[in-house]
């Protein structure tokens, strides 16, 4: 029996120091030591040993028993030390780092373009104006060098309302250009402003939704003529866009508002799954612009002969989607999260032109 005792004394100790964790040594510990344990069964074969032998024998069991109990300790021990410095290591705060949660929101991608705008306008000099989103006919078409005939005015373009003023109906704001009358009818010149806002049509499809969003910019002063139109617009899309190599080229148009008016275009390359701006030899128009005409000048109480500046307006999603590679535009306004954690933006990252628009 007491060579048995020697086979298992080393057997029980590469057990325990083979034990993984607690639950596997507690484990070992009930099956050696327990009720029916292995050292207990063989202590109730002591009574068959002949009286000589019994004393012994009791005196190897007891050391046995404190040397298994000794060894589950220290095998305890290690093993809790260990689990202690798995926790610590996980659990652990680089108290180093600025205590800021992390941002589970996102910034919409128009509301973050809106700011990019803001931040590139902002450096040039202009303020930003605002204006209501339910207009009258004059803000939103006369004063804006609209003939009474011209297609705008019609259904198929314009959200007329049933609620009316000196009898005509008002109507939801087709462009922001109804921002920059009331600011030069309420303000004393020289303006340098943009609108940005929420405009309304009758119109839905991949790149156009009944609602959607615009900026429109204004200069008025005695000295403003196209060169600087052009320098501002060439000096923003590559801003916008953060690529210095943009080229960019404006194509006579027709606006009421504005003479002469042109359209900007600038250099991309296409190909059937993106358009990237500022490489290859397309073109890609990108906005609206001119000077101010005469009439609108005269609409809200300045005198074309004194006064002159220039005007431009864009969508604000289709320069989103431009940039960032959106494809389709309707997914801006349907409030898919999935879509907001893919495209949206971390809140705290404001965009400014010294330290990056986007990061």
């Amino acid at each position: 029996m007491l060579a048995d005792i020697d086979a298992l004394k080393a057997e029980i100790e590469d057990a325990v120091e083979a034990a993984p964790d607690l639950g596997r040594l507690e484990q070992l510990r009930v099956e050696l030591l327990g009720k029916k344990g292995r050292v207990t069964e063989l202590v109730k074969g002591v009574s068959s040993l002949p009286p000589e032998e019994r004393p012994k024998a009791g005196q190897a069991f007891n050391q046995l028993k404190r040397q298994i109990e000794e060894v589950l300790a220290e095998r305890r021990t290690a093993l809790a030390d260990e689990a202690l410095h798995a926790r610590l290591l996980a659990e652990r705060i680089d108290v180093t780092l600025p205590a800021r949660p992390r941002a589970e929101g996102r910034i919409h991608p128009v509301s973050q373009v809106t700011d990019e705008l803001t931040a590139i306008f902002a450096d040039m000099g202009f303020a930003v104006a605002e204006g209501p989103d339910i207009e009258n006919d004059f803000h939103n078409f006369t004063a804006l060098n609209f003939p009474p005939e011209h297609p705008a005015r019609d259904m198929h373009d314009t959200f007329f309302l049933e609620a009316e003023e000196n009898g005509r109906p008002l109507l939801l704001r087709t462009h922001t250009s109804t921002i920059q009358v009331r600011h030069m009818m309420a303000n004393k010149p020289p303006y340098r402003i943009i609108a940005p806002g929420r405009t309304y049509r009758c119109d839905s499809d991949a790149t156009h939704t009944p609602m959607f969003h615009q900026v429109e910019g204004l200069v008025i002063d005695r000295r403003t003529h196209m060169g600087h139109l052009k320098g501002c617009l060439i000096d923003f899309v590559r801003a916008y866009f953060e690529r210095d190599d943009i080229t960019a080229r404006f194509r006579p148009s027709f606006f009421p508002f504005t003479e002469p008016s042109a359209e900007m275009d600038i250099g991309c390359r296409r190909t059937k799954e993106e358009i990237v701006v500022g490489e290859g030899s397309d073109w890609l128009e990108i906005l609206g612009c001119g000077m101010v005409h005469p009439n609108v000048l005269r609409a809200v109480g300045l005198d074309p002969a004194e006064w002159q500046g220039f005007a431009f307006g864009m969508g604000i999603d289709r320069i989103a989607m431009l940039k960032y590679g959106m494809p389709d535009l309707r997914p801006f306004f349907e409030a898919d999260l999935a879509w907001l954690r893919h495209y949206g933006f971390v809140p705290l990252d404001l965009p400014t032109t010294f330290g990056g628009l986007t990061r």
